[in-house]
């Protein structure tokens, strides 16, 4: 990528994503529609078939939606972190996934591990994303303020507000994913969690292609550039 690397939390400013409750319930909305294209017939009539992304079927498709939820289960079975949370911009920009190649050993387990999760078959895959989405409805609005998520797997921690952010980037992302592989309509998110979500994908965007090229995407079609992705 070259250059000396900064902080994007200095390069682009604090992401503003509200209060934890409007977050708390925009992510519980998000993970109902998730937990629901993941009851839909069309899936399980093409678990086994490719899915829209390479190298990975439908059923490790919707394994790695139901991981978005079961992973704040996890979180949420663990006390508050006493490590300092880094900013959001920075937990992607340490991220391994982003930028390694498609078949790298990073994505090759992120597949892997879709598919194991999904290895018992859409109604099993269905019953334990709703029991986790039922429990969190219930300990999520008891979460005190400040509460602190530690990632095992990248070492570092965040605030939980910024943590369920990542988890309905997440969720968004790969509900339409879903949706577009078996052929239905994704479901439109909340404006809670829109927000939120559209914020922080414009924000990896302008990193990733400069604000120039993010702002004649959006406002001069004339000009603006074949990619503007921000993953």
């Amino acid at each position: 990528m070259g250059c000396v690397a900064q902080s994007p939390a200095r390069i682009l400013g604090p992401v503003d994503h509200g209060g934890l409750m409007s977050l708390t319930d925009a992510y519980l909305d998000t993970a109902a529609q998730a937990v629901a294209l993941l009851g839909a017939p069309e899936v399980a009539a093409s678990w086994e078939k490719a899915s829209a992304l390479t190298d990975m079927t439908v059923g490790g498709l919707a394994g790695h939606l139901a991981y978005q939820v079961f992973s704040v289960a996890t979180a949420l079975q663990e006390p508050t972190s006493h490590q300092a949370p880094i900013p959001l911009l920075e937990h992607y920009a340490r991220a391994a996934w982003i930028d390694a190649p498609l078949d790298g050993e990073v994505n090759a387990g992120i597949r892997a591990k879709g598919e194991d999760i999904a290895s018992e078959g859409a109604q099993v895959l269905l019953e334990r994303a709703r029991a986790a989405l039922a429990e969190q409805r219930v300990a999520l609005p008891r979460v005190r303020g400040g509460w602190v998520v530690f990632i095992p797997q990248t070492g570092w921690a965040l605030s939980l507000d910024d943590f369920l952010v990542t988890r309905m980037m997440e969720l968004a992302v790969h509900t339409d994913d879903l949706a577009v592989s078996v052929g239905i309509a994704a479901p439109e998110l909340s404006a809670t969690a829109f927000d939120p979500v559209l914020t922080l994908l414009a924000r990896l965007a302008a990193r990733r292609h400069g604000q120039a090229s993010l702002l004649r995407a959006l406002a001069r079609a004339e000009r603006a550039p074949s990619a503007i992705n921000a993953l």
